[in-house]
């Protein structure tokens, strides 16, 4: 069964949820999502022999929601998974993320690879920084109607979306999956002039088979706090880039896994395509091809789980038994 507490990392306090014993893996979330965005995948990778840990992010469900906005750089939230990982008592972990948890997850394999065994990535390729501030160039590109810059105004996206919880996060997790997406071009999310961003978004009478009342219940009470917090990592997008030009044209190095759908739309953003088709030149250890999945939107490890389970213990199996081998995997903290 999953078991939920609070924990003590980097002067705040986070909820996880965990389950299993073995090699730690840390499963971090995006937007707008909490742990229970990992429920399918508790059972598998516990039934393979791996302690599993999802924590709350900083700024969501019952974890600790700074006020400052520069408190949720990538530089904090990067910290807390370094800081998770040693309040658990371990030295190093396997870290997978999807969207905004893939970005914390390539990047704490970036900054801290002696720390990491293996990283997958869910939807959102590896990082490689650009040459440009990111808010900027979108704000330049799309007239200020990326979705990204609508979010960076202060109080606008929040107050749209706290109005009804429910509704939001409704619209949200249908509007970005296959189910809403038919085969073919992907639009760009545009937020329609002098609206709000739900306002193009359609709110589904009946769900996806993927994505029960069960689980939006869980995902609303998480967001009863409203999505300020959340909604601060994007407003962190230009500080972040300023924050790794230590790291430019720097590659994640421990061994990889990227999967993403073939209906998403995170790898159709500006650049992404050629990106994803270089992964196999650049990443030096990506263990295999980026994984498409077919008719997979955003929420790939929700719409696809089998094959994204398969996928994970195929990766964590593979690579724990060459630690094992090594005398390198589940080292524990001394003290």
């Amino acid at each position: 069964m999953v078991a939920q507490r609070m924990v003590d990392v980097n002067g705040i306090r986070l909820e996880i949820a965990e389950q299993g014993e073995g090699p730690l893996v840390v499963l971090l979330h995006g937007f707008p999502e909490s742990w229970h965005s990992w429920h399918r995948q508790f059972g598998p990778l516990a039934d393979a022999g791996f302690r599993v840990v999802a924590p709350n992010q900083r700024g969501y469900g019952r974890s600790h929601r700074p006020e400052a906005v520069d408190a949720y750089s990538v530089l904090h939230l990067v910290g807390d998974v370094v800081g998770l990982i040693q309040e658990l008592g371990e030295r190093q972990a396997y870290v997978v993320g999807h969207d905004w948890g893939a970005v914390i997850a390539w990047h704490t394999a970036l900054l801290r690879p002696d720390l990491v065994l293996g990283v997958a990535g869910l939807s959102v390729p590896p990082p490689f920084r650009g040459a440009h501030p990111p808010l900027a160039v979108t704000r330049e590109r799309f007239g200020g109607r990326f979705y990204w810059n609508y979010f960076e105004r202060p109080g606008v996206a929040d107050a749209e979306f706290d109005a009804d919880i429910r509704t939001t996060l409704r619209k949200f997790l249908y509007s970005a999956s296959a189910t809403a997406s038919p085969a073919g071009e992907i639009m760009q999310p545009l937020v329609p002039s002098g609206r709000g961003w739900l306002a193009a978004m359609e709110d589904p009478e009946v769900l996806p088979d993927w994505l029960t009342e069960e689980h939006l219940d869980a995902l609303t009470e998480s967001f009863a706090g409203g999505f300020t917090g959340p909604l601060n990592w994007y407003r962190n997008l230009d500080r972040n880039w300023e924050l790794t030009a230590p790291w430019h044209n720097a590659v994640v190095t421990p061994p990889a896994l990227y999967v993403y759908g073939d209906r998403d739309l995170v790898p159709a953003f500006p650049g992404a395509a050629e990106l994803i088709a270089q992964l196999p030149d650049v990443m030096p250890n990506l263990v295999r091809e980026p994984l498409e999945l077919p008719d997979c939107g955003h929420w790939t490890q929700q719409e696809r789980p089998d094959e994204v389970n398969a996928a994970l213990v195929d990766f964590l199996t593979t690579l724990a038994k060459t630690a094992t081998a090594t005398g390198t995997a589940g080292e524990r903290t001394i003290g």
